[in-house]
């Protein structure tokens, strides 16, 4: 259900595979890299990234159709799905596989300890077990990272700065996707007192969703920030969105698309630049490289995005240092 067929991958990429003689192709061993993704593989972000991650490939000499075969799937934001297509990987045998997401990486590390895996867009990989430090990896794994706790301070501040009112932020996750947060929260509520109360918003269905957003609506200045958690709230962004626009929340994501689908902000990691980044890692492993050798790196790039037309429906105005600051501003 949630596959993508080849012929429809090859369309999305523009049919350039299919423009390489026959005669070419058969010059070079036909080498096979795997690629789980965590929501639909229709979402414009995730086709951005799958295409940013080809076109980087193209770069290092490796071109699907011609000496490249890549299998992608998408989990749909579903931990049973992502335990399924990580057996159907095992079974296939590629030479890499890439996991996006911290859901889609846990059902990898169980499915294979011999298969290279590079995950992209994990959170904290040391504290979920997929590698033994950032520094050597050890195992099969290795990857990119999408933030580290600190990221999630700074983005309580700039919601903060953005609705200078609010005096309680809730941190939304799913607790059975993303269960790290829990620990991430009783460190942040047992740090030096902030001018904000962070509070848990743990969701684990859209009827949770819009309950949660309404409890938080109805305590006086209350605002939202939206966690990457394996994919729930991303594939939830629509209910998510719908509830904030309904209650008037303020809030703040880490994905670009929750702006573009009529939040008022995030801030977060370029995800198409780390898939970009992963190109270099799968090249090196098709080369030889071991991923125990190949040390975790973390985002190098950061998108702080503004929806004017929903801060204007909030009542609020976007303060002159963070629009200087901006990386995108949505009218």
């Amino acid at each position: 259900m949630f596959g993508m067929r080849r012929r429809e991958f090859i369309s999305l990429l523009g049919g350039a595979a299919a423009a390489w003689p026959l005669a070419a192709r058969a010059q070079q061993p036909m080498r096979r890299v795997a690629v789980l993704m965590p929501i639909h593989a229709t979402d414009p972000e995730e086709q951005a990234r799958v295409q940013a991650l080809v076109r980087a490939l193209q770069q290092f000499g490796w071109t699907d159709g011609r000496n490249l075969r890549i299998e992608l799937r998408s989990a749909g934001g579903s931990a049973e799905r992502s335990r399924e297509v990580a057996a159907e990987f095992v079974a296939l045998a590629p030479d890499v596989i890439i996991s996006s997401g911290s859901v889609t990486t846990a059902a990898m590390k169980r499915a294979t300890s011999s298969i290279p895996v590079v995950f992209v867009a994990v959170n904290e990989p040391v504290e979920q077990g997929f590698v033994a430090s950032l520094a050597q990896p050890g195992g099969n794994i290795t990857g990119f990272t999408l933030i580290d706790f600190t990221v999630i301070g700074k983005s309580v501040e700039l919601l903060k700065a953005m609705a200078p009112a609010l005096t309680r932020i809730g941190l939304m996750f799913n607790p059975d996707t993303y269960p790290v947060y829990e620990s991430y929260l009783r460190a942040f509520q047992a740090g030096p007192r902030r001018p904000v109360e962070v509070v848990s918003a743990a969701v684990r269905s859209p009827t949770d969703i819009d309950l949660m957003i309404q409890t938080l609506a109805a305590l006086p200045g209350s605002g939202l920030a939206v966690l990457p958690d394996g994919g729930f709230t991303l594939t939830n962004r629509a209910t998510i969105n719908a509830a904030l626009e309904r209650h008037r929340v303020p809030s703040i994501a880490f994905y670009r698309q929750f702006v573009s689908d009529g939040a008022l902000m995030s801030y977060g990691p370029d995800t198409v630049d780390i898939y970009r980044r992963a190109a270099d890692y799968v090249d090196r492993i098709l080369k030889g490289a071991k991923p125990a050798d190949l040390p975790v790196q973390q985002p190098i790039k950061f998108d702080l995005i503004f929806n004017l037309k929903t801060a204007k429906a909030l009542g609020l105005t976007v303060p002159d240092k963070l629009l200087v600051a901006a990386d995108e501003v949505i009218e």
